[in-house]
Parts: C-alpha cells; structure tokens; sequence
C-alpha cells in the first residue's frame, strides 16, 4: 500500500557512505591515459543494480490523447532527498532484470500513473550524468488514448512512494516548466525540461 503525505518532507542529516554499507551505488575510481598520452583519474558513480541488458533505466515521456482536448502529458511530482526538492518529471524507473526497456515503460507507467498505452518508440541507451556516473537510460515514448469523462486510475505505488500526477497540455509545457522552475520547491527533471525546450525551440527560431 502506498503511504500517504502527512507532513512535508525534511533532510535531518548527511554522512559519508562506505560502499560496503551502500545498497544501491557504489563509488570506484578510474585511471586512465587521455588523448595526449598523459595519465589521470576520475571519480564515478555506479549503479550496483544494472540489468544483464547493460541500461540501468526508463523513462516514459507520453501523450494523452483525449477525443475533445488537446494533447496533453502526464507529468509526476516527487520529492527527491539529493536535491531536497520536488521534482517535475516524466515517469521512470530502472528496468528489472529480464525486462526491455518497453515492458519497464509499461510497468512504471501503470505503477506511477495508472494508465497503459502504446509504445511510439524507444530511443538507444544514453547517458544520464556522464561526468559523474555510468549509468544510462531509455526513452520510450507512449500514446494513451482517454474517453470522454473518463475518470483518472488509481495509481500501484510501493510503500514509501509518494507521487502526485499533473496533467499538462504540450502547448502549455515549457511555460509551465519555467514556471516550476521559478518556485524554490521545485526543481525539473533535466531529460522533461530538454524535450520541452526543443519542442519550443523548433516552433520558436525559424531554423526548424
């Protein structure tokens, strides 16, 4: 059963980490040879969950397609404790071991949404952070076609998953996105808000 909100969420402490206490990432260190022969190091983030496919996680970016409206995405909100905000994102989760990058999208949609739709496209494995982590992901695009009046479906979140849900029309995301992004609580989702900015962008410049 999913909890439910009952006081805003507050960051009491941060401590150091020893990888051998860290459930689901690990710190290594790198050495290397650059492009000019000369040895250096880097510092990296890794994921000690990875599926056997080699990507770490989904993203859903979707469309609602309603018979009277325009169309519109759904959006989710959760409090993220490394930022101590809430962020504005698309729904997205790590893909399981066994699972495709599309059956993650189909779970992690109905669990954070509730809804099921059909898959568009998947994007390849891109990286989500490349200077701090290894870690990648895919974009798998979704269209969920709604009925008249038809009421939003209950979400299947675990327990300690507190996720409200935003429906928002694509003509209205980026202003709607800036506007988040104005508010101190809020911070957007880097791979929403870059969608978002092209879309503008391509119907904004004259370039496209």
């Amino acid at each position: 059963m999913a909890s439910k909100k009952t006081q805003e969420p507050e960051i009491r402490s941060w401590s150091d980490l020893q990888t051998s206490d860290a459930r689901w990432v690990a710190l290594k260190k790198i050495d290397f040879i650059d492009q000019t022969g000369t040895p250096r190091s880097w510092e990296v983030a890794v994921r000690k969950t990875t599926s056997s496919s080699g990507v770490d996680a989904v993203a859903i970016g979707n469309i609602l397609v309603h018979p009277s409206k325009p169309p519109s995405t759904m959006l989710v909100i959760q409090y993220r404790p490394p930022l101590g905000k809430y962020t504005v994102e698309w729904p997205a989760g790590l893909i399981d071991e066994g699972e495709t990058a599309e059956q993650a999208a189909v779970r992690e949609m109905k669990e954070e949404t509730g809804y099921e739709g059909r898959i568009l496209e998947t994007s390849p494995a891109v990286s989500s952070d490349p200077g701090l982590t290894n870690a990648t992901l895919q974009l798998v695009m979704m269209e969920v076609k709604l009925k008249a009046d038809e009421p939003m479906p209950e979400q299947r979140l675990d327990d300690g998953e507190l996720i409200e849900r935003v429906v928002v029309p694509l003509n209205e995301l980026y202003d709607r996105l800036l506007k988040w992004s104005q508010d101190d609580k809020y911070m957007v989702a880097g791979k929403l808000f870059y969608f978002a900015a092209g879309m503008n962008f391509a119907k904004s410049s004259g370039y496209v």
